[in-house]
């Protein structure tokens, strides 16, 4: 049977469809990658991948495809992949992977899948349960911010949905939530700025048009001495972020490579649960020292030994655990 897959990451699910027309063993198989836009943490994930199946010996011909963005280009992309017969498709991003279970299986609203604990019919995946409220707990033991900015892309259906997660949490801690929302990183500088005089903090979580220009967002904030607190590590390696907890996006690429080596080796999708990364050692944490004293926040040494990315002096280090 030839196998298509579709894969939904940063805060969503990944997905495999299977189609019906038969392939030969002896051929390669034919993956096609596609992310909505390029920015550290959807590049991460598309090399976990690569690299996981390049470790387990799978030798695959690769067609990656960038949607810049786009809606309009990703539902190109997906008709392409259908068209060129691909025998796995993932789709990095939450737009990108709608558009790819769009064209080839019948998706369960946003969703995609009805439960975890399974595939549906063609689909199963990967998901990267974003932690909001541990998250907005650690950040506020550092800074105990009462009015958090929180911007977002309103099209994109998993950032409308942490946002009503995040709001739900600002409500349990007596926190005023505070939000606004774009369409395209062209707006987050204008979106930040509106929210200035009104926050004490800004929280980032895994929004792709956010996450891809994040230094609009940094930039204004440090201009006007407001912390910035993200999930989102890719996107803070070059500082600007005070504190940021969230998952290694390039561990959960290798979970989905995982998910497309069983699909290969002949597993039904609907047989696959789908695989939840929740475990707090798939966290990392990273500490900007830089934008703390610009801020006058003192971060306590016990955080300092926990990072594993400090940000100090205009660059970022990486701290082994030898070091810690």
């Amino acid at each position: 049977m030839k196998k298509l897959m579709v894969a939904l990451l940063i805060a969503a699910t990944v997905l495999i469809a299977q189609g019906c027309e038969k392939k030969k063993k002896s051929e390669t198989p034919v993956i096609g990658i596609a992310k909505i836009l390029s920015h550290p943490s959807l590049d991460a994930t598309e090399k976990g991948i690569t690299d996981f199946l390049a470790e387990k010996g799978i030798k695959a011909v690769y067609d990656f495809q960038n949607a810049n963005g786009d809606i309009n280009t990703a539902a190109s992309i997906a008709a392409k992949f259908k068209a060129d017969g691909a025998d796995v498709v993932v789709g990095i991003g939450t737009p990108v992977a709608v558009a790819l279970a769009n064209a080839i299986t019948d998706p369960v609203s946003a969703h995609l899948v009805e439960t975890l604990d399974r595939g549906y019919k063609n689909v199963t995946g990967a998901v990267d349960t974003i932690p909001i409220k541990e998250q907005i707990t650690e950040f506020r033991k550092l800074y105990p911010f009462k009015k958090l900015g929180f911007i977002y892309t309103s099209s994109e259906s998993n950032s409308v949905s942490m946002a009503a997660t995040t709001k739900k949490v600002c409500e349990e801690f007596g926190i005023e939530f505070i939000p606004a929302t774009i369409s395209n990183s062209s707006e987050i500088k204008q979106a930040a700025e509106s929210l200035i005089g009104r926050i004490d903090a800004f929280y980032v979580v895994n929004d792709n048009a956010l996450v891809s220009g994040i230094n609009s967002l940094t930039t204004t904030a440090a201009a006007n001495k407001i912390p910035v607190f993200s999930g989102d590590t890719g996107s803070s390696l070059e500082g600007g972020v005070v504190y940021v907890l969230g998952f290694d996006y390039y561990n959960i690429g290798r979970a989905t490579g995982e998910i497309i080596m069983k699909v290969l080796s002949g597993k039904k999708p609907a047989e696959i649960p789908v695989k939840a990364l929740t475990d707090p050692r798939d966290y990392q944490m990273m500490l900007d020292l830089d934008a703390a004293k610009h801020l006058g926040i003192d971060i306590p040494q016990e955080l300092k030994t926990r990072a594993d990315y400090i940000y100090e002096n205009g660059s970022m280090k990486k701290i082994t655990k030898s070091a810690k």
